[in-house]
């Protein structure tokens, strides 16, 4: 064969292998998802990150046309649950309800971190927000924040917080609650909010951060007593709880976000895809009146990425403010 010939030949050959590529590609897409999907859930069942899993999960599942199964990884503030799905193939079929505290808290707060927050990660969509409320058992004698305050400090050590789990924001928040003040207060770390709750109505744990939405049935129960709510302005659903912020104490005005996460590298048209799915989803009047308290964020993954990026400089400075290292 000549030297032009075989020229053409490969180029040829290079330009069906560019098409047969382009093909494969177009039809693996086209065919996803063919199978069930699984979205992981960082902290145990029945709080309020695996209620949205599971009604986000059921929507989704209507629109792709396969089932979206909630897997319920706990442990290590959500770390265990995110290297999970860091180390997972990414090909559509795992997805991550990613937390202020896997891409928030955890990269500073911990100095073993299985997993990069940002590398190992594609961003699909930022869901929800709500904010926490600094609540009591019903049983301690106090109806304010100042008397908790002054109690704690007549109690050095004695009084106990729950939380979510090391490096969550109920952690966090109870930590900076104690620096602020300057009481001593005992951590107990649980796997997410159902234990802690349950500890909390039966004084087991005497104070602890939470958020509305999952807080909100046990407060209308009497249950539990909510003393303040760490958001700018009053929540619509609690308007006799007082802020933060009004009752002159600073720095917490955060509360608790949730998002949608895959490996990284997971194809761009199926992130699209679940970005486009899950904006759509979060608009439906059905999941919002199962989400009292929040608020529906959504918008682009680059508006996710630049968001998780902030999030983490943010809680970087407030962890280091108070020194805190997760043991």
């Amino acid at each position: 064969m000549s030297r032009s010939g075989f020229r053409l030949t490969r180029w040829l050959l290079g330009i069906g292998l560019g098409i047969g590529l382009a093909m494969l590609c177009e039809t693996s897409f086209a065919a996803y998802p063919d199978h069930a999907i699984r979205l992981v859930v960082p902290f145990a069942a029945g709080g309020f990150t695996d209620t949205l899993a599971r009604v986000v999960a059921q929507k989704l599942g209507q629109k792709l046309g396969q089932a979206v199964i909630v897997d319920n990884r706990a442990g290590a503030g959500g770390n265990i649950g995110a290297e999970v799905v860091a180390k997972s193939a990414p090909d559509g079929y795992t997805l991550f309800l990613a937390t202020n505290a896997t891409h928030g808290i955890n990269p500073t707060l911990y100095k073993d971190i299985p997993f990069d927050a940002v590398k190992d990660f594609t961003p699909v969509i930022l869901m929800v927000s709500t904010p926490n409320l600094l609540l009591v058992t019903p049983s301690l004698p106090v109806k304010s924040v100042a008397e908790l305050v002054a109690l704690a400090k007549s109690k050095p050590g004695q009084l106990s917080y729950g939380s979510t789990g090391i490096g969550t924001s109920t952690h966090l928040q109870g930590e900076l609650f104690k620096s602020v003040e300057g009481i001593q207060m005992t951590h107990v770390p649980y796997r997410g909010s159902s234990q802690a709750v349950i500890d909390l109505i039966g004084g087991t744990v005497q104070v602890m951060f939470d958020n509305i939405p999952f807080e909100y049935p046990q407060i209308k129960a009497g249950k539990v007593r909510a003393l303040a709510v760490t958001s700018k302005k009053r929540s619509p659903l609690l308007p006799d709880v007082p802020t933060m912020t009004e009752l002159g104490i600073p720095g917490f005005e955060f509360g608790a976000w949730f998002g949608i996460a895959a490996p990284a590298n997971t194809p761009p048209d199926i992130v699209a895809k679940i970005n486009a799915d899950v904006n759509q989803i979060l608009a439906m009047p059905d999941v919002q009146a199962k989400l009292p308290g929040t608020e529906m964020l959504g918008g682009s993954p680059q508006q996710f990425a630049v968001f998780i990026a902030a999030e983490i400089a943010k809680w970087r400075t407030v962890i280091r403010s108070i020194n805190l290292q997760a043991q």
